[in-house]
C-alpha cells in the first residue's frame, strides 16, 4: 500500500484540507511534516466547517491516526486550544500523536517575530507574527526547545536560559523591550506537560512500522511550493520545506517509501503576504475571484491576493516535487467568465521565460504572457463525473493538465466534502 505526499503547488491555500479529507477514509495515518500554526486548512463536513491550523486534517476522519511530525514547530497553547475546540464539537482527538522531537514555539519567539516585522517596516516579509520563523531559527542555531524537554525540568531550564542569553540582549538593546525572565517561561511551559504527555510518542518508529506493515500513510504539507525556504520566492517564504523532500526530513520516513506525490492546484492563483506575484489582479476580476472564492486566510483572516492561473509555477512545482498527480480545486469559482486568461510564460527585461526564472530580479520584473481559454456559465457544483462538466470546463482542465506536466486526478467543484470529481484513484 502507498505512502503519499500531498502538498501545495502554488503559494499555499490551495485546498489541501479538502484533498486530505477526501482521502481520509482510506488512509491510516495523516502526518503534518512541517510548518506551525501559520498554516490553515478549511474542511467542510456536511453542514459543518472546520478551520484547522496546527492539527492534521485527518483528525476529522474516524479510524485515521493524525500525527504531528518532528519537522513541525508546535505552540503548545494553540495545540491544546485547537484540541479543546474539536472536543467540544464532538470530534475524537484521542488518537493524535506528537513527535517528541518537534520543536516548541515559546512566548519569546512570538515576541521576537512581531517586533522584528515592525522594525523592518516596508521591508517586512509579511509573516503571521506567530513565532514560527524565530522557532525554526533557534532549531538551526541549536538553542531550540523540543516537546520532550517539557518532561525534564532541569534540561528545560538550561535550554531556556541558553536561548534567552542572546535574545534578551536583542530585545532590550535593539528593540527597547523588557527582558524575558527564564523562570516565567519555564513555569508556563511546564504547565503544558501533563496535558500533552499522553500524545507524545516516537513517531518516526511508528510511521516506519506502519509503512512496512502495508498501512496507508499520507504526509500533509502546510503552505505551498513557492513558500519553501529553499525552492520558493526567497526571502518572501516560510521557514521550512513544504516541498516533497520535507516530508522525509520532517517525519523520519525515507524517500524510497514514498510512492505518490500529489500537488494541489487552485484553478486560479492566490498568495498571502508580501512578495512577487506575476499574475496578480488589482482590478474587478481580482476582487471577483476574492469574493466568489472566499479568499481570506483561514489562520490570519487577511485578504488573499488573487490572480489568474500560472502554468509556469505549476510546471516548476511538478519539477521540484516530482509530482505524480494534481488535485485541481475551486474550478467552480471560474464559472461565469466568458474568457479565462492562463499565464503560459513570462516576459522580463526583453526576454521570454517558459520556466521559472533562476534570477530573483527577473522573477520580480516578470510580466505574464497569457493565452485565453473559453469559459462557461453552467453551474458545475452538482457534477459527479468529468463528463458532467461543460465542454469548456473540461477543456480548461485538460489544458491546465497539459501545461502543468502531470495528470489531473481529481477536480473540486464546490467546497463540500462530496463536491469533488475523482478522475483517477490516488491509492
Amino acid at each position: 500500500m502507498p505512502a503519499l505526499v500531498l502538498l501545495g503547488a502554488q503559494w499555499g491555500d490551495e485546498g489541501k484540507g479538502k484533498a486530505t479529507d477526501l482521502l481520509g477514509g482510506s488512509v491510516d495515518y495523516v502526518v503534518r511534516y512541517q510548518g506551525g500554526n501559520n498554516a490553515g486548512h478549511t474542511v467542510v463536513v456536511g453542514d459543518q466547517k472546520y478551520a484547522l491550523h496546527l492539527l492534521p486534517s485527518g483528525i476529522l476522519s474516524p479510524g485515521c491516526v493524525p500525527v504531528i511530525g518532528n519537522g513541525v514547530v508546535v505552540d503548545p497553547s494553540v495545540l491544546l486550544s485547537e484540541l479543546s475546540g474539536l472536543n467540544e464539537r464532538g470530534v475524537d482527538t484521542s488518537k493524535l500523536l506528537v513527535s517528541g522531537n518537534a520543536h516548541l514555539i515559546t512566548p519569546y519567539h512570538t515576541e521576537v517575530d512581531k517586533v522584528t516585522e515592525r522594525f523592518l517596516g516596508k521591508r517586512k516579509i509579511g509573516t503571521t507574527g506567530r513565532g514560527i520563523g524565530p522557532a525554526y531559527a533557534d532549531k538551526i542555531n541549536r538553542v531550540g526547545i523540543r516537546v520532550q524537554d517539557l518532561f525534564d525540568e532541569s534540561i528545560l531550564t538550561q535550554k531556556v536560559e541558553a536561548a534567552l542569553d542572546f535574545k534578551n540582549q536583542v530585545l532590550a538593546k535593539l528593540y527597547n523591550r523588557r527582558a524575558v525572565r527564564t523562570e516565567q517561561i519555564v513555569e508556563e511551559l511546564l504547565g503544558y506537560a501533563d496535558a500533552l504527555r499522553g500524545y507524545v510518542a516516537d513517531t518516526t518508529l511508528i510511521l516506519n512500522d506502519a509503512v512496512d506493515e502495508g498501512k496507508v500513510v499520507l504526509f500533509e504539507g502546510g503552505q505551498g511550493t513557492l513558500l519553501d525556504v529553499d525552492h520558493g520566492t526567497y526571502p518572501f517564504v516560510t521557514s521550512s520545506n513544504p516541498t516533497a523532500g520535507g516530508a522525509c526530513t520532517g517525519s523520519g520516513v525515507g524517500p524510497t517509501k514514498i510512492s505518490r506525490v500529489i500537488g494541489i492546484l487552485k484553478a486560479y492563483t492566490t498568495r498571502v503576504g508580501a512578495g512577487p506575484f506575476p499574475t496578480e489582479l488589482l482590478d474587478a476580476d481580482g476582487e471577483a475571484l476574492r469574493e466568489i472564492g472566499g479568499e481570506r486566510g483561514v489562520t490570519t483572516g487577511r485578504d488573499r491576493r488573487c490572480g489568474w492561473f500560472d502554468a509556469v509555477i505549476a510546471r516548476y512545482a511538478t519539477r521540484v516535487n516530482g509530482l505524480t498527480d494534481f488535485f485541481l480545486t475551486k474550478l467552480d469559482v471560474l464559472t461565469g467568465w466568458e474568457r479565462i486568461p492562463v499565464c503560459v510564460g513570462y516576459e522580463a527585461e526583453g526576454k521570454r521565460f517558459d520556466e521559472l526564472p533562476f534570477s530573483q530580479s527577473d522573477f520580480h520584473h516578470a510580466k505574464p504572457v497569457y493565452e485565453y481559454l473559453p469559459g462557461w456559465s453552467e453551474d458545475i457544483t452538482k457534477a459527479k463525473s468529468f463528463s458532467d462538466l461543460p465542454k469548456n470546463a473540461q477543456g480548461y482542465v485538460k489544458a491546465l493538465e497539459e501545461m502543468s506536466g502531470a495528470p489531473v486526478s481529481a477536480v473540486g467543484v464546490g467546497p463540500g466534502r462530496d463536491e469533488t470529481i475523482q478522475i483517477n484513484s490516488f491509492l
